[in-house]
């Protein structure tokens, strides 16, 4: 993916190309386009404090900044930089909100910046959510008169929602709007939910900048990071302007900046179909292997044909001359392309004995040492049911074929378990020590059982759970776990429960992975040495959870190269409840005959406080997990049918990491070292 890195500019600028309206910048990773814009806004407070003037910054909250804020605290206490000449005003706050509740945008704020740094608390502005219906108006009259009174704002930093709002600016948002009370559309509450521990807590209405205000700042720089993002960025990037995505108004804007990591602009025609912008020679791109195969599917789909029957016809009509110029004819494409795809197919995920699997990854044929068998395998899990609901046709087909499978939960799970599920096992605590009169060590229960209830009587919503209902949400989700990996035939002994600390917050909001997490991993690998893991490699896991639970692999697999036993490791991603791999990605892909589909359900259906509604569902696909998996694996078979391999039931895929393709030297995918939010529990 370095053609995503190189030549896009340095943060001060930025680049068009293909059908882009807007200047966009794409950085390596998350953390590399964090920081450059960190130092970006850091440029410009030391040039105002040199000329004797304020820097006027306008700041937004959510996930996506708090790299630029981890940065700008790293800079304030390790170089000096100073805010005492900086004016603040965030775009937007929840209506109601007191500033002291957990999802305070204040409260955000004060605790990801303002908290450590030493800027004038006079000068910090925070849209108040405490106004009286009947003030809100004035206030937000005052709000603009505010920022008009500072000079206007010098750097508008943003993110952008799923409907591709900026702030709060709903989709039918006017370019003249003004700061204002507005009505949340239900898809940006739903987004919210996993916040507010449930779509019926999050408030229905925020006050916000509009986007006139928004237009209104000297320099504006949007960040994406992710492939959930990525759809709505090129929307918004290359499709017309129009109220329904209020980030398209950012193309009439002077001095407006997409920033961007590569997954966030996998949807960008120059990304996706460079050969549609013009040839790939002019842009020092190569028609490599892999860019070859994903040329071929898309054209495939394209025209609706097998690849073997495209002609150069479909070639030529489709702006693929060079590809054949460069590659041969079509024919021959055809079957380098067909004769890769059927390579990635496998029923032996582990190798026969005595027989390599052969895998195809970047053009390479590549064995991973199947002579030895039965193969010690781990399965990561970040939260307790990702493995049966990911790839769990394929762990219980590891299973069934004699491998010693060791699998590993991440992290306890315990925030995404209904209040009412704990109260019922807190009950049955109750129920189960009166029955059998167990002593002192029952009544101990018992009490404890009996807290909870009086606990979850009061609760108010979002108000974070005791240690005790915590623990109990944790125990529902281990035996599931334990269940659903018993059935799919791991061993007692086999099964790892790691609790990695940086989620055990008892939050929404996770701490930043940590050296403690990084050695339990270490710990669990040095342990087993297996010669397969596999691990979640969806980032789209809408609030960080799999991000920083795939970090903590990256890493300890970059800190073990130099054990022997690591040389003859793989590790392979399996991707999760929200996305799969594209067919021209996969390099694994274990089909399941319709018996193994219903292991697979039955196996997902052991985590029984997530069926039939789960918690934290994940915000734009309101199925049951077990539904996406099945329709999603089903989708990659016809995907594969429709290309002119053999017709399954179904597919799961899987795309091997390779260390050189890693983001940083700690392997940190986007945004896990900015104090990642989980998604589901």
């Amino acid at each position: 993916m370095a053609e995503r890195a190189v030549g896009h500019g340095s943060v001060g600028g930025g680049v068009r190309g293909g059908v882009e309206k807007m200047a966009v910048t794409v950085h390596p990773s998350a953390a590399a386009a964090s920081a450059a814009v960190a130092g970006e806004i850091a440029a410009l407070i030391r040039e105002r404090a040199a000329a004797g003037r304020h820097a006027v910054l306008g700041l937004a909250t959510g996930s996506t900044p708090c790299g630029v804020y981890e940065e700008l605290v790293r800079l304030h206490q390790e170089e000096g930089l100073s805010f005492a000449n900086v004016v603040t005003f965030n775009l937007d706050e929840y209506w109601p909100m007191r500033p002291e509740e957990l999802q305070s945008y204040r409260r955000f704020m004060d605790e990801y910046l303002f908290d450590h740094i030493d800027i004038d608390r006079a000068r910090v502005h925070v849209p108040d959510g405490t106004m009286a219906l009947e003030e809100v108006g004035a206030y937000c009259r005052r709000y603009e008169a505010l920022i008009a009174e500072a000079g206007g704002i010098d750097i508008q930093i943003l993110g952008i929602g799923r409907t591709g709002h900026i702030g709060f600016n709903e989709p039918g948002s006017g370019s003249e709007s003004r700061t204002r009370l507005i009505t949340l559309d239900r898809v940006t509450r739903m987004d919210a939910a996993s916040d507010f521990f449930g779509e019926w807590n999050v408030p229905r209405k925020a006050i916000t900048m509009g986007v006139g205000t928004i237009l209104g700042a000297r320099r504006v720089i949007m960040l994406a990071f992710g492939e959930h993002k990525a759809p709505i960025v090129a929307q918004a990037v290359e499709g017309e302007i129009t109220p329904s995505v209020a980030a398209s108004f950012l193309q009439e804007h002077a001095d407006a900046r997409v920033v961007l990591d590569p997954a966030a602009a996998a949807e960008l025609t120059r990304f996706k179909t460079p050969w549609l912008v013009g040839p790939l020679g002019e842009s020092g791109l190569e028609w490599d292997t892999a860019r070859t195969k994903r040329a071929v599917i898309w054209l495939a789909q394209a025209v609706g044909k097998p690849i073997l029957k495209l002609t150069a016809e479909d070639y030529n009509e489709h702006g693929l001359q060079e590809l054949m110029g460069v590659r041969g004819r079509a024919y021959e494409i055809n079957i380098e392309v067909f004769k890769s795809l059927q390579k990635t197919i496998t029923g032996w995920p582990g190798g026969k004995p005595g027989r390599p699997r052969f895998v195809v990854g970047r053009g390479v044929d590549e064995s991973n040492g199947a002579d030895e068998f039965p193969k010690r395998v781990i399965v990561f899990s970040p939260h307790p049911d990702d493995d049966v609901i990911s790839m769990g046709g394929t762990f219980i087909r590891l299973c069934d074929q004699g491998h010693e499978v060791h699998v590993a939960y991440q992290t306890s799970g315990n925030i995404a378990v209904f209040d009412a599920a704990a109260e019922r096992h807190a009950d049955f605590v109750q129920e189960f020590c009166a029955a059998f009169r167990i002593g002192d060590g029952a009544e101990r229960a018992s009490s404890i059982a009996g807290g909870i209830q009086d606990f979850l009587k009061n609760k108010q919503p979002g108000e974070v759970d005791t240690p005790e209902l915590r623990t109990i949400k944790a125990l529902i989700r281990r035996t599931e776990a334990r269940a659903g990996a018993r059935f799919s035939g791991v061993r007692p002994e086999r099964i790892h429960f790691l609790d990695l600390p940086f989620y055990e917050t008892g939050k929404v909001k996770k701490k930043p992975l940590g050296e403690e997490d990084i050695r339990i991993v270490m710990d669990l690998l040095d342990r087993v040495r297996p010669q397969l893991v596999y691990a979640a490699g969806d980032l789209s896991d809408p609030h960080g959870t799999h991000r920083t639970c795939l970090a903590s692999i990256t890493t300890a697999f970059h800190r073990m190269q130099d054990r022997a036993w690591m040389r003859g490791c793989e590790l392979w991603l399996y991707r999760g409840a929200w996305q799969e791999w594209g067919a021209e990605e996969i390099e694994m892909a274990v089909p399941l005959s319709p018996d193994e589909v219903e292991r697979k359900r039955m196996a997902i259906f052991k985590h029984e406080s997530q069926k039939d509604k789960a918690l934290f569902p994940g915000s734009w696909d309101t199925r049951e997990f077990w539904q996406r998996a099945e329709d999603r694996n089903r989708a990659t078979a016809e995907i594969y049918d429709r290309l002119g391999l053999p017709e399954y039931q179904a597919i799961e895929g899987f795309v091997k990491w390779r260390a050189s393709e890693s983001d940083g030297s700690l392997g940190t995918p986007a945004g896990a070292g900015a104090g990642a939010r989980a998604g589901r529990g």
